[in-house]
């Protein structure tokens, strides 16, 4: 009888995975955009330009990614957009939130890079923008790769409260089998091991990056 469930449920975990990796593309996508502004914000010297970014970044990992979804959900989208929509709400609370953690990140990999470096690069005529862009940024890229990879795969995990507005990924559509058919094991189970694959997929797309960036 389980087996009949999830097969008449399959179609919507199918689609509900392909929006799960959606949300994820998108939110590193956009985090790592805003992320990159937000590090080099934060590490401007004069201390009044840097405090909204400091600011920025406290707030949004000192705060439950939950909380911050519901705020979006229900105070920004509907201001911007005249109404609800958790797919747009999902997306944008997921990237302001990635943006945070991945901006410590990126801050941490540019200072991993020898001071002497932009010196040298500036006696030869460069600016700050063009040595950060030519010179510090390419290897800071390499040294942040695994944990920026490490920040993706949480992110398909935590994908997963954006279910608690409607958005209908993964785990919306294991409540909503759950809640049809009085089940637990057979929808959470189910989406247990899709997750899994999606994780150790990323793992391993991450690593194979690695490697190949080493090699270079």
């Amino acid at each position: 009888m389980a087996f009949e469930f999830l097969k008449e449920y399959m179609p919507f975990f199918l689609s509900g995975t392909l929006l799960t990796i959606g949300f994820s593309f998108a939110g590193i996508l956009f985090g790592t955009l805003i992320g990159l502004g937000i590090a080099l914000g934060k590490m401007m010297k004069n201390t009044a330009l840097a405090a909204p970014f400091i600011g920025y970044i406290a707030f949004f990992r000192g705060t439950p990614l939950y909380v911050q979804i519901l705020i979006v959900h229900f105070g920004v989208v509907p201001f911007i957009l005249g109404q609800s929509n958790g797919i747009v709400a999902g997306i944008i609370a997921l990237s302001l939130n990635e943006a945070a953690y991945i901006a410590e990140v990126f801050r941490a990999g540019i200072q991993s890079i020898e001071r002497g470096q932009m010196e040298a690069a500036r006696s030869l005529g460069m600016t700050h923008r063009q040595a950060m862009r030519y010179i510090i940024l390419p290897q800071a890229v390499k040294r942040i790769l695994p944990p920026l990879g490490n920040e993706f795969i949480s992110l398909i995990k935590d994908s997963s409260l954006v279910s608690t507005i409607a958005a209908p990924e993964l785990t919306y559509w294991a409540q909503a089998m759950g809640a049809q058919y009085s089940i637990v094991w057979t929808p959470y189970l189910t989406i247990s091991l899709i997750y899994l694959v999606l994780t150790l997929s990323m793992s391993f797309l991450v690593h194979q990056l690695e490697r190949r960036m080493a090699v270079k």
